[in-house]
């Protein structure tokens, strides 16, 4: 069996950045006052070192042009932007536009993102996406964002992952620190459609008024691959639930208008869509048991205990494109893989199987482009394609950054690059949690 493959006609590789996990700074937002919270970063380390990526961006895409990566989905940080309430800070966006303008010069094509988990602290403070009525604040600075770069990108990305920002600060309690609630889970979830439908419809407007066209906007889905542990009806029960609820429900809402209980129409929107393309962030598949999500034993995994199942993507896609059948970027996978051990292999089982699917994938951008600051686990977890020395703030190319760029090069996988990069590597089948082996340290 041959293990070479090439890629289909068009389809592009990129890497994915968040402005939170790479810029660093003293920025007013909720992850720097998170961060200032003892014990709330596992590590101990702080979102204002990160990558320093708002001195070093020229560095930075002096490094993504050395790989040949034509593709970079990047976000804007609104706690910059908007320091507070209805001050803009215009060198910050002046700022933004430099660095996009640069990579556009380089024939870097820049998909945006509007939020990414990071906002202004003035705005969490108001209650942050519980309220509906907070969202105008939020369309604000889209719209003030918008004078800066629409003439530059194309393609948008509304809010990352919605269901992941909703669950782990009110459903898990573990970011923010707010007391766990499933009715403030849903409620956000919710705000957050309204929120996604309303930029939708400014961002079309405001490009069309000034006659930009091929604007295509969408919002970062998170799709787990929920599988019962066991025969059991509470396990079937548990996964098909937990699908909807974190999944199928949110996006039938947000891309076509399509509301069921638990989920409210707050905009007042019609049935329609509300995307352009399908973005999914894919990593990894739970297991349901007694409605709790679980990793099986005795399956790949990666440094956090995740299970590696690249057909969960696909299993995954294909349940979106039935609902609305459109081009799908892939806008997040990758691993923790602290040694780079392996990413080479995640990578390629990923993308073989993407390629052999009948599934229309456009592109695939790699979380992350280089090690950054992982939210509440800090700069602990390592998923990047370039190394980052934290303290020397020194980038260096790993093993899996040059199959990537072997890989853009060849349009696929060669055999003579699948020897040299993919073949070496073997999955951890045993196990492996570098957040748990920390904690007992």
């Amino acid at each position: 069996m041959t293990r070479a493959f090439q890629f289909n006609p068009g389809f592009q590789l990129g890497v994915a950045t968040a402005a939170a996990q790479i810029e660093g700074g003293k920025v007013d937002s909720n992850w720097f006052h998170f961060s200032e919270i003892p014990g709330a970063i596992l590590d101990g380390s702080h979102v204002k070192r990160a990558n320093q990526h708002w001195e070093l961006y020229e560095e930075d895409i002096a490094l993504l042009n050395e790989l040949g990566i034509k593709h970079y989905r990047m976000s804007l940080d609104w706690a910059r932007i908007e320091p507070e309430e209805g001050v803009f800070d215009e060198a910050a966006l002046e700022r933004y536009r430099t660095e996009i303008q640069k990579m556009c010069d380089l024939g870097i094509h820049v998909f945006l993102t509007f939020h990414h988990f990071s906002h202004p602290q003035w705005f969490e403070k108001k209650g942050a996406f519980l309220h509906y009525e907070n969202v105008d604040a939020f369309l604000r600075y889209v719209e003030k964002s918008l004078h800066y770069v629409a003439d530059l990108v194309s393609d948008y990305c509304t809010v990352n992952e919605p269901n992941v920002y909703a669950v782990n600060t009110y459903f898990f309690g573990e970011w923010m620190r707010y007391k766990k609630s499933l009715r403030n889970t849903l409620q956000m979830m919710n705000v957050f459609i309204a929120l996604h439908i309303r930029t939708y419809e400014l961002i079309h407007q405001f490009r069309k008024e000034r006659g930009y066209t091929n604007t295509r906007v969408s919002f970062a889905h998170h799709v787990r691959h929920f599988t019962p542990a066991t025969s059991w009806p509470h396990d079937q029960w548990g996964a098909r639930l937990l699908s909807f609820l974190f999944q199928e429900g949110l996006f039938r809402a947000s891309a076509k208008g399509e509301f069921s209980y638990p989920f409210k129409n707050l905009a007042n929107a019609e049935k329609g869509q509300y995307i352009d393309f399908i973005s999914l962030n894919y990593y990894s598949r739970g297991a349901t048991r007694c409605f709790q999500d679980i990793t099986l034993s005795d399956v790949p995994k990666n440094d956090l205990g995740w299970e590696i199942y690249p057909e969960g993507l696909i299993e995954e896609a294909r349940r979106c494109y039935a609902l609305l059948p459109l081009p799908i970027v892939v806008s997040e996978n990758g691993c923790c893989d602290n040694e780079d051990l392996f990413r080479p292999r995640y990578i390629y089982d990923h993308l073989r199987l993407m390629t052999k699917s009948e599934l229309p994938f456009e592109a695939y951008y790699h979380w992350c482009f280089l090690d950054n600051f992982e939210w509440a686990v800090g700069e602990l977890a390592r998923f990047g394609l370039v190394h980052c020395d934290y303290e020397t703030q020194k980038r260096t190319l790993k093993k899996s950054a040059h199959f990537y760029a072997q890989m853009i090069r060849d349009h696929g996988v060669t055999e003579s690059s699948y020897a040299a990069y993919v073949e070496p590597c073997r999955y951890h089948r045993d196990e492996v949690n570098i957040v748990r082996d920390y904690e007992v340290d």
